[in-house]
């Protein structure tokens, strides 16, 4: 009987499948703590509360939960000062790691998802290619009338029709928004009511986030999901594709509630540092 594959095997497989376009990376704020500190932007949701809470009192019961200090935020000091602080708070953009750069140069790559609100992604893509677009996640505040729940820009940072952009070769997508280029982000409680409401259905995502994930699977990166909010979008977005989905994440440190969501959504968990992980991932293939 064959003895089961170590870690590092596993993620050594998942590299290549990554690299042959089979599996999405799926990536969270964590993975920008692969660069020597001190990081410039917050990693994590948590820590980007307590930032906002020093540039505005915030309640104690709800200094802990991101998304209802910005919602007191919004609600006391106005749409447009939570804006500006998003805006200052991720105007710095984080020097790519290793795993940023080979990530970007995997040309047959078709769908990179982040999570969080940096550039560094989008960075290191420009660095190594033309060939790729944003779509990124519109807040409540800045859709009006009959404007999408999303918005597509080229490298450059200029806006392009949806219908246009889809025909890169690569998409990263930003379903909470972006700080670069347009600082339009999805944080308070009152941008994602609607977004919760219609996500089950898919509404919200691109049609070429869909097409694209359909025949692939998922390896989510530097995630963790603590939160009903990072639950939900983790679910929904990977819905419909055709999988597998691994986790690569220390599994002492997981709750309880993550652990059963892992199962319940069919995700193997991969107990390894995302240090650990990431030297393995890029010596799979160069970092163009």
């Amino acid at each position: 009987m064959n003895a089961p594959a170590a870690p590092h095997e596993i993620v050594a497989d998942l590299g290549r499948r990554i690299a042959a376009g089979q599996l999405v990376p799926f990536l969270g704020p964590e993975v920008l703590t692969l660069t020597p500190q001190p990081w410039p932007v917050p990693t994590g949701a948590r820590e980007l509360s307590q930032r906002l809470c020093k540039r505005v009192a915030v309640p104690g019961r709800i200094r802990a939960n991101m998304w209802h200090t910005a919602q007191y935020i919004e609600t006391f000091r106005h749409r447009v000062t939570l804006d500006k602080l998003m805006l200052e708070i991720f105007k710095p953009v984080p020097e790519p790691s290793l795993l940023h750069r080979w990530l970007a140069g995997r040309t047959q790559l078709p769908l990179i998802i982040d999570t969080w609100y940096d550039g560094t992604m989008a960075q290191a893509l420009n660095e190594s290619r033309s060939d790729w677009a944003l779509f990124q996640g519109t807040s409540k505040a800045r859709r009006t009338g009959d404007a999408p729940w999303f918005r597509s820009y080229a490298p450059d940072g200029t806006e392009l029709d949806n219908d246009v952009a889809a025909q890169a070769a690569t998409i990263l997508y930003k379903p909470h928004g972006a700080a670069q280029p347009a600082g339009d982000v999805l944080a308070s409680d009152a941008d994602y009511v609607e977004v919760l409401t219609d996500i089950d259905i898919q509404t919200p995502i691109p049609e070429t986030v869909k097409l694209r994930r359909a025949d692939m699977g998922f390896v989510f990166l530097g995630c963790r999901f603590y939160d009903q909010i990072l639950r939900t979008f983790a679910r929904c977005l990977t819905k419909h594709s055709k999988g597998p989905r691994y986790a690569i994440m220390p599994m002492d440190e997981l709750t309880p509630n993550e652990k059963k969501f892992m199962e319940l959504q069919n995700i193997t968990p991969i107990s390894m540092s995302l240090a650990q992980a990431a030297e393995v991932l890029v010596a799979t293939a160069p970092v163009l």
